[in-house]
């Protein structure tokens, strides 16, 4: 299980490859609340690589904030790799940030199904001018666990991102 120190070391390191490479990110969070946008502030001098975080927990905020299409939550609902592709493009188009998160799942106790059951976690990443990467994550734990899991996830994806052409570092 993730710990503050464990997700502030995921923060620092991601935040040094950003600024390394002249990235800014934005994050789109509904199941965590806001807890990505909260570590990565957590960092001293996080303003030279972090633009915004949106926390859009309703359909309606996903639509209105992010430009999620109602249909892409009517036909596949807010945990689905639709929706995650569809927050994490979102969150560029409506940010200055060149590198997006968005992380959209159920946490618990309650909310789960047979097809998602508690834990089930989309997380999309995406570049500025690049094409969105989306992973399913099947957590297990308390609705804490859940969360902390899903931080640590979503800010060492981005370190996956494919390198951009003039990028000194990969971000």
């Amino acid at each position: 299980m993730p710990t503050d120190d464990d997700l502030h070391r995921l923060a620092t390191e991601t935040g040094a490859r950003l600024r390394a490479s002249h990235h800014m990110l934005v994050t789109a969070e509904s199941c965590t609340g806001g807890w990505i946008a909260k570590t990565v502030t957590d960092v001293a001098g996080s303003s030279d690589w972090f633009d915004c975080g949106m926390v859009v927990y309703s359909y309606e905020a996903k639509q209105a904030m992010l430009g999620v299409q109602p249909q892409t939550l009517e036909t596949h609902g807010a945990v689905s790799r639709e929706t995650a592709i569809e927050m994490v493009s979102g969150a560029l188009v409506h940010s200055g940030a060149s590198i997006a998160v968005a992380v959209t799942g159920i946490a618990g106790p309650g909310g789960g199904s047979e097809d998602k059951p508690v834990g089930t976690v989309w997380v999309a990443w995406k570049r500025r001018g690049g094409y969105a990467r989306a992973a399913v994550f099947h957590f297990d734990g308390d609705r804490d666990a859940v969360r902390r899991q899903t931080v640590a996830a979503a800010l060492g994806g981005i370190g996956e991102l494919p390198a951009a052409s003039g990028d000194s570092a990969g971000a």
